[in-house]
């Protein structure tokens, strides 16, 4: 029997179900009753990676993705060097030996081309994280490709703001999610109003297959996704822009990380500035981002004051953490701010 390693009681999640619910689940969950489930094995890497976290889900899966620091941290006390269950292999990155995965789940994960040797042991390319009853495949730790794909901390506060945002306002007809990576704000507004045409964008073609992935999991096929430069193949008005982008600056310009401009506001202006020309009347964007403070002034809102004056539109913004990545402070562009900030902006056009 190997167990997974949850404790004595764990939480269960419903596939697809929205995010916050929950209900009971067995105790002791063990990797055994993966042996007894009916897997079945397709050609088809996409399918075969979301088989994969149907398994994991139903075997009662749960991991929640900590900061690269934080994981770094955990990964280098002493006893962690090897996995030990399936959180160790598919949440915290750690090398695994042959025996610790399942036969059953072993072969899901090859046929997905989630799995690689390495030096006599094997690792995950992807993480799998838990947001309520939903699940996501993300790049494993650490994130170092160029075009690798995030989920963590930030994802967590963006989902919270989305869903009481969504909870709030009437019907949306048309909603798109800008840089959408793991596919997380698209798919909780699939999940809200099924009716809402959707659509995911990326520049990041590996994001955008992890997305189509984590939609399907999540039980809602009908997202439609797209690589697009921000909305440049997106045609016609929208109803509601959500975006929860990079905002750091980052000399390896790595997609997921890098922000541009010279605090790393650049792209969450130019989201600014496109959802100025694509609002349809009433429409609303929703910016999650972070801010650089210097000298108790915020340079990317004072930017955005500038960009809506006189326009036809109501904004509002809402400071959610007054303090993340400290480490950015130490040197490079951000040595000259005294913290960063975590933001909500929404931009509503007047009708």
């Amino acid at each position: 029997m190997h167990n997974i390693g949850f404790g004595s009681r764990s939480m269960a999640p419903k596939l697809g179900g929205p995010a916050g619910r929950q209900e009971q689940a067995p105790i002791m969950l063990r990797c055994d009753l993966i042996m007894e489930q009916r897997i079945s094995c397709t050609s088809n890497p996409d399918q075969a990676m979301r088989q994969v976290g149907i398994t994991l889900l139903r075997a009662g899966y749960r991991f929640v993705c900590p900061t690269p620091e934080t994981q770094r941290r955990v990964n280098a006390r002493p006893g962690n060097e090897w996995a030990g269950n399936l959180v160790d292999i598919f949440g915290w990155s750690r090398p695994f030996r042959r025996d610790v995965l399942p036969a059953p789940l072993f072969e899901q994960a090859m046929a997905a081309g989630m799995l690689v040797a390495d030096s006599g042991a094997w690792r995950s390319r992807f993480r799998f994280s838990t947001l309520g009853h939903n699940g996501f495949f993300h790049s494993s730790f650490p994130t170092e490709a160029a075009d690798a794909v995030f989920f963590g901390p930030d994802s967590y506060r963006f989902a919270a703001v989305l869903t009481a945002f969504l909870r709030d306002v009437p019907p949306t007809a048309r909603a798109v999610d800008i840089g959408c990576g793991t596919g997380l704000g698209a798919i909780l507004i699939a999940q809200h109003d099924p009716t809402t045409e959707t659509v995911m964008v990326d520049i990041n073609e590996a994001a955008l297959r992890l997305a189509r992935v984590n939609a399907e999991l999540a039980g809602v096929d009908g997202i439609l996704a797209r690589q697009s430069d921000l909305l440049s193949d997106v045609s016609g008005a929208v109803d509601l822009i959500v975006s929860n982008p990079p905002y750091l600056p980052d000399p390896r310009r790595r997609l997921y990380r890098n922000g541009g401009g010279r605090l790393g506001e650049g792209l969450s202006l130019a989201i600014v500035r496109t959802a100025m020309e694509r609002l349809a009347p009433g429409g609303t964007l929703l910016l999650y981002t972070g801010t650089a403070i210097i000298g108790g002034d915020n340079p990317f809102l004072q930017e955005v004051a500038s960009l809506l004056r006189n326009a036809d539109f109501v904004w509002k913004a809402i400071e959610l953490d007054p303090d993340v990545f400290g480490e950015e402070l130490e040197d490079g562009p951000l040595s000259v701010a005294e913290r960063i900030a975590v933001i909500c902006l929404t931009v509503t056009r007047r009708r």
